[in-house]
């Protein structure tokens, strides 16, 4: 389990999050071209009366 004792070498605010930062931009960039592609697809069945 994790070293939760007071003299660990853990300092907050000390992590490199860039990766994490890079995932989740990647993660909402898909998301919002998903959505936007869900939304045509529904007003193109709309249009065409499936």
């Amino acid at each position: 389990m994790a070293d939760h004792t007071p003299g660990s070498d853990h300092k907050p605010g000390n992590m490199d999050i860039r990766v994490q930062e890079k995932t989740f931009t990647g993660f909402v960039r898909f998301s919002t071209w998903a959505a936007g592609l869900a939304i045509v697809v529904l007003i193109f069945l709309a249009l065409a009366n499936s």
